[in-house]
């Protein structure tokens, strides 16, 4: 099955984004009904985060959220097989030369970029200007997913990918020495990497890897922001200066910053 579907999503990637764009929120939308544990999910954390919001207004953000998630599946075809000049046109960098001034002497940097669906997006654009590393989840229940994910983050320029079995210790010299790491901060992994820390005002497990990568590895921490644009207008990331006293000397207000 999923061969077919990858199948599908080939053929698909050379349409043009709006066309695409939209068989994706089509496609997203239908998941919205079908995979209704996921819904379920995404509706209760939505009531704990926006208690203000009625539950007609949290089910149609629940429903457009789903939408362009089905639009990022549908457009990673996009970055697995578009070619550069596409692409570029297609992602837009903004505040690049806050990241290639210090990439460029080779100062150690961390590249912290939330959860957001277009941070595929923003990986394969950022590897065509630098060589850099992230922590790459396997697929092992399917290992054809796995090959076309691992292919689309390291189409361009020398990527280094660890998987998160090893662990995130193999990334502490390759940033010392000064390749960037794209770091993604994850979800839960249990109270022995995590603290209970506020998030939308509810106590939440949140793991504490940041700010002790970036002491170990004496970088510098930039925040990515990719966003995807509406419409099929493509995606930008945009990249922030460096930030400030960070980390310091404790955990607990490194992790909620």
């Amino acid at each position: 099955m999923i061969r077919v579907t990858i199948f599908i999503v080939w053929l698909l990637h050379g349409l043009p984004m709006v066309i695409l764009a939209r068989i994706g929120r089509v496609f997203g939308g239908l998941a919205y009904f079908l995979a209704w544990p996921r819904r379920r999910i995404a509706l209760i954390n939505l009531a704990l985060c926006f208690p203000e919001l009625t539950e007609v207004e949290r089910r149609k953000l629940a429903y457009r959220h789903f939408q362009l998630l089905g639009r990022s599946f549908f457009e990673r075809g996009l970055l697995w097989w578009s070619s550069e000049t596409r692409l570029r046109r297609l992602i837009r960098i903004e505040g690049l030369e806050n990241l290639m001034l210090r990439y460029r002497v080779h100062e150690p940097l961390i590249l912290l970029v939330p959860h957001f669906i277009g941070l595929d997006a923003a990986a394969t654009r950022l590897g065509m200007e630098i060589d850099g590393m992230s922590i790459f989840s396997r697929q092992k229940r399917n290992p054809e997913l796995d090959k076309m994910l691992f292919h689309g983050r390291t189409r361009f320029g020398d990527q280094k990918l660890f998987s998160r079995t090893e662990g995130v210790r193999g990334t502490i010299r390759p940033i010392r020495e000064g390749r960037p790491l794209y770091y993604l901060p994850d979800m839960d992994y249990g109270r022995k990497d995590a603290i209970f820390i506020p998030f939308f005002g509810v106590e939440a497990a949140t793991i504490t890897a940041l700010p002790r990568l970036a002491k170990l590895g004496r970088a510098k921490v930039l925040p990515c922001i990719a966003r995807m644009l509406p419409g099929g207008a493509g995606y930008v990331l945009e990249i922030g200066q460096p930030w400030e006293d960070f980390p310091g000397e404790n955990v607990e207000a490194d992790t909620l910053r």
